[in-house]
């Protein structure tokens, strides 16, 4: 979102991130946000404001976004109105309020669309009502894939606007599987699986991606569009955002993962299109689009990698770089150097075209026109994306907030699924 949100023209003077990893590698990419590793429980406005405030004469903000911890509201597993997780909605709703927002924008899973949860979104729509705050209506459930990302994800957005100010419009759809000739809008082809990856080396050509997750490479020549603009080589690859200065020649975010020879024959015999019988993993189609990109589990459920999808053209999963490119997150940004904490953070996170998309439909609500920077940024210091947990909750001086990765019980587990896995595989041969 704030990647988005920055291509848009804003902006961004604040985030709020409780995991101290995570909130050490955003500080990374936006090294001039006020980051504050916290609950959004109990936070104020004052302390989110702070040197804003002091600098801009208590102007306020323009817009807030975010997207609560779904959890509580997901398709996947138990879905419950009572679930404690969803106080955080209403958390969003009061620091809207408190911040006196011009504008709010809130995005979530599509299972709150779903069955009971619409008498949930139903009170979330009228509880901002009740504040002050009018909510484009019919809200809508966004695809990814139709935004120019490579990615069928669908997610709500509920777009808000304090009453009396013009209400934000919904974007029209950029790209779509057969753009129609006669449309008022350009519409373009969605960018397939081969468009984003065909012009990233393959990882396992250099031995040192099993140990570190960045390379050099002294050629590169991005084969699309699409892949042109990820690796900053068009003329409006930054849109409206700060340009980032960058080493271009760096492979990053691209650690080699060990498959087991029995894994790759599976992943070599599976169909593009298809998913894998036995991981589950879904193959990637050259000429199609990516599944949606998820987010492993937690600590406190055995910290399994997010489920990546195995390549079109090799016989293993995509690195965490490749699972960027399917999201739309330009070659400058950088993860967190472990393939578990990397793949979260995409998997978590919303895909920086759909955001620039919808904050481009706040920033014409807002009457602006954006003005491209003139001045560029460095990046954080790299030591920011490999830190574990301890450190980077001294690195903020907070406490632990996130239960400590189990490892020993975490790869208990997955050796125990690598076993039968492979039993299954045996007997089926």
């Amino acid at each position: 979102m704030s990647l988005g949100f920055e291509q848009a023209g804003f902006d961004v003077i604040a985030a709020v991130e409780l995991d101290p990893i995570h909130a050490a590698v955003h500080h990374f990419n936006f090294p001039t946000t006020k980051t504050l590793v916290s609950s959004v429980i109990g936070l104020d406005a004052n302390t989110i404001l702070g040197r804003h405030n002091k600098t801009n004469g208590n102007r306020g903000v323009d817009v807030v976004c975010g997207g609560a911890p779904c959890q509580g509201f997901s398709l996947i597993g138990q879905r419950m109105l009572d679930d404690p997780r969803n106080q955080l909605v209403r958390q969003f709703v009061r620091l809207v309020v408190d911040l006196d927002a011009k504008y709010f924008v809130f995005e979530n899973v599509k299972g709150l669309t779903v069955g009971r949860h619409r008498k949930f979104l139903r009170l979330l729509i009228s509880e901002f009502e009740e504040r002050g705050y009018a909510v484009t209506e019919p809200w809508r459930v966004l695809n990814a894939r139709n935004y120019g990302v490579p990615q069928h994800r669908e997610r709500l957005f509920l777009l808000g606007a304090k009453q009396g100010l013009p209400l934000p419009k919904y974007p029209d759809i950029v790209t779509a599987d057969e753009p129609d000739l006669f449309c008022s809008t350009a519409v373009r082809p969605i960018p397939t699986c081969r468009d984003a990856l065909e012009d990233l080396p393959d990882n396992e050509q250099f031995e040192e991606l099993m140990t570190v997750d960045s390379v050099r490479v002294e050629r590169w020549s991005a084969a699309s569009e699409f892949a042109m603009e990820m690796h900053c080589m068009t003329e409006d690859c930054w849109h409206y955002s700060y340009p980032r200065n960058w080493d271009s020649r760096l492979l990053t975010s691209s650690m080699r993962t060990a498959h087991t020879e029995i894994s790759r024959r599976r992943f070599l015999e599976t169909s593009p299109g298809y998913v894998e019988p036995i991981s589950r993993f879904f193959k990637l189609s050259p000429n199609g689009q990516s599944n949606t990109l998820r987010a492993g589990t937690d600590s406190a459920r055995g910290a399994f990698t997010s489920p990546r999808p195995i390549h079109y053209d090799y016989d293993r999963c995509v690195s965490v770089r490749e699972m960027a490119r399917l999201h739309g997150y330009p070659d400058w940004f950088r993860f967190h150097v472990t393939k578990w904490h990397g793949g979260r953070q995409i998997g978590n996170s919303v895909p920086p075209p759909l955001a620039r998309a919808v904050a481009t439909s706040v920033i014409r609500a807002l009457g602006i026109t954006p003005q491209r920077p003139r001045h560029s940024l460095s990046l954080g210091s790299p030591s920011l994306l490999a830190m574990d947990m301890t450190e980077a909750a001294e690195f903020w001086d907070v406490e632990v907030p996130i239960k400590k990765r189990d490892r020993k019980n975490g790869l208990h587990k997955r050796k125990q699924h690598e076993i039968e896995i492979e039993r299954l595989s045996a007997q089926r041969c």
